[in-house]
């Protein structure tokens, strides 16, 4: 499964997180002529992340 930046704005709350500075800078680099905002692309990420796990777990659990 790809990964797949899209453009999305939604309600949302502050959680503080640390980044080390050359992933800061490597998502910064991506992102720079996307329309997308540093946490937007971190939100995706971590979604697709998340949604790749479950699907690993889901079929281990078949197995």
């Amino acid at each position: 499964m790809t990964f797949i930046l899209r453009e999305d704005r939604k309600e949302t709350e502050n959680k503080c997180v640390r980044f080390p500075i050359p992933l800061i800078e490597e998502i910064e680099k991506f992102i720079e002529k996307k329309d997308v905002t540093f946490s937007g692309f971190v939100l995706q990420a971590c979604r697709y992340a998340l949604d790749n796990v479950e699907e690993k777990e889901e079929s281990k659990d078949k197995k």
